[in-house]
Formats: C-alpha cells, structure tokens, sequence
C-alpha cells in the first residue's frame, strides 16, 4: 500500500515536469535559484522513489512556478 502512495507522488511530480517542459537538470538549476541544492544523482533517485517530504514537493512546485495541483 505504501508503495502505491509512493508511485502517485512520483507520477504527480513527474507529470508536472512534462506539463512545464523541465527535466531533472533544468529543475536542478531552478531550485537552486530557490536556495535549494540538490545534485542529478539525489535527486533523481528521491523522484523515482516517490519518497519526499511534501516540502520537497512543493519546493519543486515553486520552483516550476505552479501554484495549483490537481490530485
């Protein structure tokens, strides 16, 4: 069961990369824009996981500039 939560986060994060058309590297430089540092390798593998904190997410959220999401 947790694993099924894990994949909704992972897909939800993912489709809205696609939706912004940003990759793992171009989401890398806006976080840091953001005053987050994260590398390739980390954070790829929280993403393909689907184990981050809801702050991770919506720090990726803002750093994608959206503002709503729709579960």
């Amino acid at each position: 069961m947790h694993e099924e939560w894990n994949d909704r986060a992972t897909n939800l994060l993912k489709s809205e990369m696609a939706r912004a058309g940003v990759g793992y590297e171009e989401l890398i430089i806006r976080l840091h824009e953001i005053g987050i540092d994260e590398g390739y390798k980390g954070l790829a593998n929280k993403i393909n996981r689907g184990a981050f904190s809801f702050v991770f997410f919506m720090q990726c959220m803002k750093a994608l500039g959206i503002n709503e999401v729709r579960l």
